[in-house]
């Protein structure tokens, strides 16, 4: 596709995700910037008008709640911010039901964590929820379960949700929107910094500074996290816009705003694709290079005679990498015991395994279904 043809197709796009960031929403010292909102809402509710199903992906849950803590300032430690989410979430769903209504439209809300979309049940039951929404004319307002977050709230996990929840629902186009006016060649601040109108192939961005062009105040989401959320969907196959927020209506309609991005690949499961961009790893396990070559050139299932070594304290369905003897990590998979119970399987055959233990353990450490290839292995998926 070309520059053009791909903003055609966004255009054009029957299902489209809109993500946007927290300083498009919030006011500088936090709290909803609700004129911005309902300008947004004005945007995507004349785009629902014309037929194509949207999904909102919206940040600002923290943002919008820590002012109504006393804060003066978005909380730094994990339990105040996980406070503010709590508070913020309700309060900004509020202004995004208020303002949708007010055009006729529905909204639900569909928090979501890495286990959604990791877990074939939970991957399943989020897919099913967000299509009867589509189908009943609803807009779902997706989020990051910031509330109940077992690990650290990390920098622009919206921006890769978006791009994961464009695949899960098969969207036709996913648009970012941000407090800048696209991807720059250097600090948009600094004189000399030119506009990316285009992005063909992750090559092109070869020696750009993406790190540090944040979305500053409130947001957290920096510049580069957008880049990578626009890799993961165009990967996936799917065409990307990123924009200033001040120019949805420009970047759903195709117009020359912003940077596009081409689709670069197709589709793969979508708890692939978590497991790769936004799982993270519980353990490690060691494989001989039998077992290394049988998993990224072999495209096989990872059985308890390859494995040499555990480390790590995961459960049964937690996600671990796989490494060399080297160390170099080659593939990560989904695997189908505890850490306390496969040092005593690893090197073994499921045969023998089973004629001692039971039929239970004649199966794979990690299915190939399971299992995505890393960057650098011999092999990509």
């Amino acid at each position: 596709m070309s520059p053009q043809s791909t903003r055609a197709a966004v255009a054009k796009a029957a299902r489209i995700v809109v993500k946007v960031g927290s300083s498009s929403l919030a006011l500088p010292g936090g709290g909803v910037d609700t004129a911005r909102v309902r300008e947004l809402v004005h945007v995507l509710s004349e785009r629902a008008a014309a037929g194509s199903q949207v999904l909102l992906v919206s940040s600002g849950a923290i943002a919008t709640g820590f002012p109504r803590l006393g804060l003066s300032r978005r909380p730094r430690d994990l339990a105040t911010q996980q406070a503010a989410a709590s508070v913020g979430q309700g309060l900004l769903l509020s202004e995004w039901s208020s303002a949708f209504a007010d055009r006729g439209i529905t909204v639900g809300q569909v928090l979501l964590t890495a286990d959604d979309m990791t877990r074939r049940t939970h991957y399943r039951n989020a897919q099913r929820t967000l299509e009867k929404l589509l189908e009943m004319r609803v807009v779902p307002i997706v989020n990051e379960n910031d509330t109940v977050a077992t690990d650290e709230i990390k920098l622009g996990d919206n921006d890769r949700l978006a791009a994961l929840v464009a695949h899960l629902v098969h969207a036709d186009a996913l648009v970012l929107l941000s407090d800048v006016d696209g991807l720059y060649d250097g600090p948009p601040s600094k004189g000399g910094s030119q506009l990316i109108s285009s992005v063909a192939d992750p090559a092109d961005l070869s020696g750009v500074a993406v790190g540090g062009i944040g979305e500053a105040g409130v947001g957290l989401g920096g510049m580069a996290t957008k880049v990578e959320a626009a890799r993961i969907a165009t990967a996936a196959g799917v065409p990307v816009v990123l924009a200033r927020a001040s120019a949805a209506a420009d970047a759903l309609a195709g117009r020359e705003v912003g940077t596009v991005f081409l689709p670069t690949g197709r589709r793969t499961p979508t708890r692939l694709l978590w497991l790769t961009h936004a799982s993270t790893p519980q353990g490690r396990l060691y494989l001989d290079d039998g077992a290394v070559n049988a998993v990224t050139k072999g495209r096989k299932s990872l059985l308890p005679a390859g494995v040499t070594r555990v480390e790590g304290d995961f459960s049964a369905g937690d996600p671990v990498d796989l490494l060399d003897q080297n160390g170099h990590a080659v593939a990560r998979g989904l695997v189908n015991f505890d850490a306390s119970e496969l040092p005593g399987l690893i090197g073994r055959s499921t045969r023998d395994l089973a004629r001692e233990r039971g039929p239970a353990y004649e199966r794979e450490v990690i299915h190939r279904d399971d299992l995505v290839i890393l960057d650098g292995s011999p092999t990509r998926p």
